[in-house]
């Protein structure tokens, strides 16, 4: 990245710079531009464009600033949100630990910097200040140098043999220094310095930014920045027509827009017998409410859904007289409903198979027998949540109270999606999660052991009408492709929804990227210095795929567990990814449930020639893959062909047209 140095400006300036679409980021020399605290804070407050504030304690525009000014700009500037402080290794001890201690406590990046305007010290004693940098809280360290000599470059590119990619930013000064600049970045450099203009230096030999980043870019593309709106959410959409087609009245629901599951779904509560009808983005739907026989179904079609299929399952089992027969099509036919049998069977349900009938697993097509009686079961959520998803809707119809233990669980968000829905419905279920002391003091779900859910029979669905939340599965692959090529607003998406795949925005946070939301709720990502992550995807499996590719342009070894819930997807997807990074040249391992993917800074791989590797793959007719291929080809040294994208119309038939419409390709 290029971070532009800017001087001498006021407010309403600095601002008019910040809203230029080709700047990334800015160093805000607090010494030498005419700012008062209250410009500071909004300054560093209002801008989604990362900054570096800068202090000098040695020199200002208006003579020597005394170290307790300094620290007081930089402590305003860190209080407003600072991306990063630079503090320099000469300021006092105490200072450095006051100031070290305030950007650990606000998420502040703090950047130990050394200068020498005269030349470049010995190897050995830079080294020794980059360990003095790194020892005074230093989680980047910056050395600049003044070169004399072409000695003097390869002095301060030795560094980074000894500090890890993303950590160090090493160059040097003046005419003889000029090129390490740009250079710095293929070396291991998170970002570099660049002038506004000619004439605008902030130190001997800083080019240009235009001049920087025609070097650096040349022509690749830039993400478009107009904002995109998502599309419903299918695991919201499928779980509310299920539910009103059970209800008694009539429903809207505000925001649909179909896709392939969705519109099965549709299809399911039709053949229910509910009354469907969609005007615009609304569906009006009459339920067929408490029935006085069970319904006569023989069969039912839940296309290429299998979160459709396990939500119908119980809810089949309840109401029709039985036996019923679900059919599906596509790659739904090859995966394995794993654990369905047994947590059927707690409630008086066989499932058997009809096509692949000399299986284990019970797959579709497939026979349930038997009515789904109320009881106590404990059961197993290591297959995931929808079978139980499923129940907890069915179970509410029984005529007697049922309790479900279920240990193990796993995408624990998405059966309180379906709580919440049900809530809407007029469906009440209690619940308490189990978990040891951390989790009793974080509530953090990767942590919560068991949960309890306590249904009361004899409930009845009434009507209801609300909107459908945004998508934040569909919204992946345009947030990550923000966060490593430009930057990217998406509207339609609720930053308080209990979505899975909401955990994106703490996983790009974390992985350095600038994350922000306006008053009418748009959501903006844009690009930073990005960093290598760990993160647990168990609850989130979907969000695999776009995170993998995410993780190739962070510099470092990510680690995203969560492999085996994906082996029941549209793909094997965990094979299906290392596969695909694997041919695009991205060192990766799978070590037990984690997946370790080896990645570089966009700059070091465009610098180096390593962008990823183009040319033809397959998507495995998975949707989840198309996007993250669609989003990899952004980075790549040749067009990606893909040889099924029409399968992404199972959940975003509209995300062709958009990605294309962003991707400006």
């Amino acid at each position: 990245m290029i971070c532009i140095s800017i001087q001498g400006k006021n407010l309403d300036e600095i601002f008019d710079i910040l809203d230029r679409p080709e700047v990334e980021m800015a160093e805000i020399r607090l010494d030498r531009c005419p700012l008062f605290d209250e410009d500071i804070e909004s300054l560093f407050s209002l801008t989604d464009v990362p900054l570096i504030a800068t202090c000098r304690i040695s020199s200002a525009s208006s003579g020597p600033l005394v170290a307790a000014e300094a620290e007081r700009r930089l402590a305003v500037a860190i209080e407003a949100g600072a991306h990063f402080v630079d503090l320099e290794i000469e300021a006092p001890p105490q200072l450095g630990k006051r100031l070290s201690r305030l950007c650990r406590d606000r998420g502040t990046t703090l950047i130990r910097s050394f200068h020498d305007f005269e030349g470049t010290p010995s190897r050995e004693e830079l080294l020794e200040m980059v360990d003095r940098c790194r020892r005074f809280g230093g989680e980047v360290i910056k050395i600049v140098t003044t070169a004399r000599s072409e000695e003097d470059v390869q002095v301060v590119r030795s560094l980074y043999w000894e500090v890890e990619e993303g950590r160090l930013v090493a160059f040097c000064m003046g005419a003889r220094g000029r090129q390490s600049r740009l250079q710095c970045l293929a070396w291991g450099a998170p970002y570099t310095y660049a002038s506004l203009a000619a004439g605008e230096e902030a130190a001997d030999g800083q080019i240009p930014f235009v001049e920087m980043a025609d070097a650096l870019y040349g022509d690749m593309p830039c993400p478009s920045p107009d904002p995109i709106r998502m599309p419903a959410s299918k695991s919201f959409a499928q779980r509310a027509i299920l539910a009103a087609a059970l209800a008694e009245g009539v429903s809207t629901l505000g925001g649909y827009q179909p896709c392939a599951d969705s519109e099965a779904a549709v299809s399911a509560a039709r053949d229910l017998g509910a009354e469907v009808h969609r005007r615009g983005d609304t569906l009006t739907i009459r339920g067929i409410g408490p029935l006085s026989e069970p319904l006569d179904l023989e069969s039912l079609a839940v296309g290429e859904s299998g979160l459709l299929t396990r939500l119908l399952i119980p809810v089949l089992a309840r109401i029709c007289r039985g036996p019923v027969t679900v059919t599906g099509t596509g790659t739904l036919l090859n995966r394995p409903l794993s654990g369905a049998n047994d947590i059927m069977a707690a409630f008086g349900v066989v499932l058997s198979n009809l096509g692949k009938q000399d299986r284990k697993d019970v797959y579709v097509p497939l026979r349930i027998d038997g009515h789904l009686m109320a009881g106590r079961a404990d059961v197993s959520g290591k297959g995931g949540s929808q079978l139980i998803s499923g129940l907890l809707m069915a179970l509410p119809l029984s005529d007697r109270n049922s309790t479900l233990f279920v240990h193990d669980p796993k995408s624990i968000p998405y059966m309180f999606i379906t709580l919440d829905v049900l809530r809407k419905f007029g469906i009440r279920i209690a619940n308490e999660m189990e978990g040891d002391e951390e989790f009793l003091e974080t509530r953090d779900w990767s942590l919560c052991t068991a949960i309890h859910f306590k249904v009361r029979g004899g409930q009845r669905y009434g009507a209801a009408s609300f909107d459908l939340e945004g998508d934040w599965s569909g919204a992946a692959p345009f947030l990550v492709a923000g966060a490593v090529f430009g930057g990217v607003s998406l509207t339609g998406l609720d930053t308080s929804s209990l979505q899975a795949d909401l955990t994106l925005m703490d996983i790009l946070v974390e992985a350095g990227a600038s994350v922000s939301q306006d008053e009418d709720g748009t959501v903006n990502v844009r690009k930073a210095p990005l960093r290598a992550f760990t993160v647990d995807l168990n609850n989130a499996p979907d969000l695999f795929p776009a995170v993998a590719v995410l993780a190739a342009f962070c510099p470092g070894s990510s680690r995203l567990g969560g492999v085996g819930r994906l082996a029941g997807k549209e793909s094997n997807r965990a094979a299906a990814l290392e596969e695909m990074l694997l041919q695009m040249g991205v060192p990766v391992s799978v070590e037990g449930d984690e997946m370790v993917i080896h990645g570089h800074a966009l700059s070091w791989r465009l610098l180096n020639g390593t962008l990823l590797r183009g040319g033809s793959y397959t998507s495995r007719h998975d949707h989840r893959l198309v996007m993250a291929l669609s989003v990899a080809a952004l980075g790549t040294d040749a067009p990606v062909e893909i040889d099924d994208v029409d399968c992404v119309a199972k959940s975003f038939p509209e995300f062709p047209r958009l990605w294309r419409c962003f991707a400006q390709r």
